[in-house]
């Protein structure tokens, strides 16, 4: 579902609520078909940014308007909403596909796959829609993908700003994976009577 942003941003500190943007991994987001490598990254900045379109854009290569976006985070987001902006002329994206927790999707596994929610776009060249999403699924998001399997019917595709609103967690990404590997046992601190030659007790 769309919804029109249609309100005064500054009084409902819109900047704030589009903040995930800060929680991306940006080294390890990428794109497939994407013209110029590591494009991709342009697209995410802050929403007071939206609509700057002087710097570099995501396009996919020529006669093949096929997109698919890959946004991992540093900790783990619940994710409410989600804004694109395209270009004009029929390049807008007019589907949006939304995967999350896999890596690695490829066009074919997308084509596969169920998303876990599927969008029909607008043409939102003036960042004024947002696309809700089913919230109670877009929990625990530690990578979202996303696949734009067509557009308005231009040869090419291009996006010039997606913003993610929701909130973070308060734990990154590579302390959980600490935390977890510390909570395993491990065997040397819970040796049996027949290793040591005496008695021990398992705490």
């Amino acid at each position: 579902m769309a919804c029109m942003h249609n309100h005064s941003c500054e009084e409902h500190e819109c900047g704030s609520q589009w903040s995930l943007y800060k929680h991306i991994d940006f080294p390890r987001v990428s794109a497939l078909n994407e013209s110029v490598a590591g494009s991709v990254k342009a697209v995410f900045k802050s929403w007071d940014h939206r609509l700057d379109n002087s710097s570099e854009c995501l396009e996919s290569n020529e006669d093949d308007p096929e997109l698919i976006v890959y946004i991992p985070f540093t900790s783990d987001v619940k994710i409410k909403s989600i804004s694109v902006i395209g270009g004009t002329e029929g390049t807008s994206p007019s589907r949006m596909r939304a995967f999350i927790n896999r890596d690695g999707i490829d066009f074919s596994d997308a084509q596969e796959m169920a998303p876990v929610q599927e969008w029909e776009l607008a043409e939102n060249v003036q960042g004024e829609l947002e696309y809700q999403t089913k919230y109670s699924r877009f929990q625990g998001v530690a990578n979202l993908t996303l696949h734009f399997p067509e557009n308005f019917g231009a040869e090419t595709t291009k996006i010039i700003y997606i913003g993610l609103r929701g909130e973070a967690t308060q734990i990154k990404r590579d302390v959980v994976a600490t935390i977890v590997y510390e909570a395993l046992p491990n065997p040397s601190d819970h040796k049996l009577p027949s290793e040591t030659g005496g008695t021990s007790q398992v705490l």
